[in-house]
């Protein structure tokens, strides 16, 4: 190589090195740098703005209902940089109630409406009550017992391992209350649902209990030739005080309940919760901007491709227990608020 072509290389390279730092210096400015000729210019939205129309839902896990119905909340109303949705995947009732009241970026959250209840009476938040409202109840979570083959009834499960989701998950709860319930001593297991699925197809235990909504997901791959079944609850006085008398349909599950047959269940209400923000703040204002979204495009929500339990919403129903957001401000939650310019995050 020649001395002249080293030169030349390494005056272009210098030059576009020293371009660098003023493409950098336009960017945080909030200044668009030049596009290369023939493409379009990408908008660069400032920092606060972005922020500003942002609302994060903690959901569920993957292969819950929670995560679909906030798939298509971040689908419905996305407007841009004024209104976006983050959906984030949660860790059950208990977890998300946790989050919603300490976790920064999280403004929504999806909760089995007898979460509150339980905190309470466990006393694991202070002031849980006034500073975690709700937007709207979403709609009834079935509860599915999916059993082995040589497993008739629920009686059957006395003294064995049956899996009830992780610990602090709304079916945790609603296991535990339910089996407690019905005099029924099993043996709690703690795993993941794919986990306990996998475990239940090899023998390794005799049930698994999961709270979701119809067709659940979790079910999708499990064959017919398994031999596994839903086992029906009954509708006793004691747990018709805290859950409805429901039904899973051949419809939902082809795979796992003959045709024309349905298997009677019973269901816990799913609610969209929120921080109470005070009137006047940032977020409060935020949120607002998010339920008059959620009201202005519910029509969308109860078509396909979303999720059929959209059908079941009314946004005029009332959860017993919960108190709906904007009609009792509070102060603001500890550690929401940063050092930004003051802002809150």
């Amino acid at each position: 190589m020649s001395d002249g072509s080293s030169t030349r290389r390494s005056m272009l390279l210098g030059a576009s090195l020293a371009a660098v730092p003023g493409a950098i210096a336009a960017a945080q400015g909030g200044l668009q740098p030049a596009a290369p000729r023939g493409q379009p210019a990408f908008p660069l939205v400032p920092g606060s703005r972005a922020n500003s129309g942002t609302v994060g839902v903690i959901s569920g896990g993957i292969d819950g209902t929670y995560v679909r119905i906030a798939a298509d909340l971040a689908t419905v109303l996305d407007d841009a940089d004024r209104l976006r949705i983050l959906p984030v995947l949660g860790k059950g009732s208990v977890q998300n109630i946790a989050d919603i009241i300490h976790l920064r970026g999280i403004d929504v959250g999806i909760v089995q409406s007898d979460a509150l209840a339980y905190v309470l009476r466990e006393q694991m938040f202070p002031g849980v009550a006034s500073r975690v409202n709700y937007i709207a109840k979403l709609y009834d979570e079935e509860i599915h017992v999916l059993a082995r083959p040589e497993v008739k009834r629920l009686e059957d499960l006395d003294g064995k391992p049956v899996n009830i989701d992780v610990r602090g998950s709304g079916t945790a709860i609603t296991g535990s209350l339910l089996f407690k319930s019905l005099n029924v001593d099993i043996q709690p297991r703690f795993e993941s649902q794919a986990n306990a699925l996998r475990q239940l197809m090899d023998g390794g235990i005799a049930a698994l209990v999961y709270v979701a909504g119809s067709p659940a997901g979790l079910f999708a791959s499990v064959p017919a030739a398994s031999g596994l079944r839903f086992l029906p609850l009954p509708a006793t006085a004691a747990l018709l005080e805290s859950y409805l008398p429901s039904q899973l349909s051949d419809h939902d599950y082809p795979a796992l309940i003959a045709a024309g047959q349905a298997v009677d269940t019973l269901a816990v209400g799913a609610v969209m919760a929120a921080y109470a923000w005070p009137s006047g703040s940032e977020r409060y204002a935020r949120i607002q901007r998010f339920i008059a979204a959620l009201s202005d495009k519910f029509a969308q929500f109860q078509r396909p491709p979303r999720h059929p339990k959209w059908k079941e919403v009314n946004l005029a129903a009332q959860v017993p227990g919960w108190t709906r957001f904007g009609s009792s401000p509070v102060s603001g939650r500890p550690g929401r608020v940063g050092t930004r310019a003051g802002t809150e995050f």
